[in-house]
């Protein structure tokens, strides 16, 4: 008798799988300088370049097991391999240490079913869906934040958004590099997990993908400007009615 998994199950465990990938490239990055120039080098590249060779150690042991991946799922891997190799190298967690300092030959023993499925070391409780988009990440680099120097004009946000959404996957992986790597020196957090995820999914679903990035960008600065104004009108319910004592 076999077992079927639910959607909702489905969605939670690929997210999961995806973030224990990304979660390690970024921590092989911060500890193995040699295993971040062979990823960095590999950014814009295609697949079959000379420059890509030296990912193949670290990204093929995540690749699906079960099945052929596309070359447009492989692209997907490899891309965010080196979007994250090519950040600031303190925009990298330091919630982990390895202990030697450098990353391992070869990247974890992947499970031994399809990658859409969580690994033993894979955050998978707790683990929700969906995580945030790239709409969001755009949307926080124009609110701004704590201790950040300068923030993106919202002209400009909108004008890479958009300029993202037309894109085709060629497009896409042509001029996605350039605005994350903006954000990222704007110290906007990606969530790489969810932008791997969209990445794969881009060839079949980009208009349903760049309407989602589009709604959160959208969705997020309208949370902001409606906080902004209720923060306002308290403040100036708060000087007309003052207390005083009888």
């Amino acid at each position: 008798m076999s077992t079927q998994t639910a959607p909702g199950q489905e969605g939670t465990a690929r997210r999961a799988q995806r973030l224990a990938y990304t979660s390690w490239i970024e921590q092989t990055c911060r500890n193995d300088p040699g295993a971040r120039t062979a990823l960095r080098n590999g950014l814009r590249r295609d697949l079959d370049s000379a420059h890509v060779r030296p990912m193949h150690r670290l990204i093929t042991p995540w690749l699906p097991t079960q099945r052929t991946a596309s070359d447009a799922e492989q692209r997907a891997y490899y891309t965010v391999a080196a979007m994250i190799a090519s950040q600031p190298r303190s925009g990298y967690p330091r919630n982990e240490d390895p202990g030697t300092g450098n990353a391992p030959d070869t990247a974890p023993e992947p499970a031994a079913h399809d990658t859409d499925q969580p690994r033993d070391n894979a955050p998978a409780a707790h683990t929700s869906r969906y995580g945030a988009s790239l709409g969001t990440a755009f949307a926080l680099a124009v609110i701004g934040g704590p201790g950040r120097d300068r923030d993106m004009r919202q002209s400009t946000a909108e004008s890479r958004l958009n300029l993202l959404t037309r894109q085709s996957a060629n497009g896409l992986h042509r001029h996605l590099p350039a605005s994350v790597r903006y954000l990222r020196d704007l110290d906007v957090p990606i969530d790489w997990a969810q932008l791997l995820d969209d990445l794969i999914a881009w060839p079949v679903h980009s208009g349903r993908i760049s309407r989602r990035w589009l709604q959160d960008y959208y969705r997020r600065l309208n949370e902001n400007t409606r906080a902004k104004t209720d923060e306002a009108d308290q403040q100036q319910q708060a000087t007309q009615d003052p207390h005083t004592d009888i």
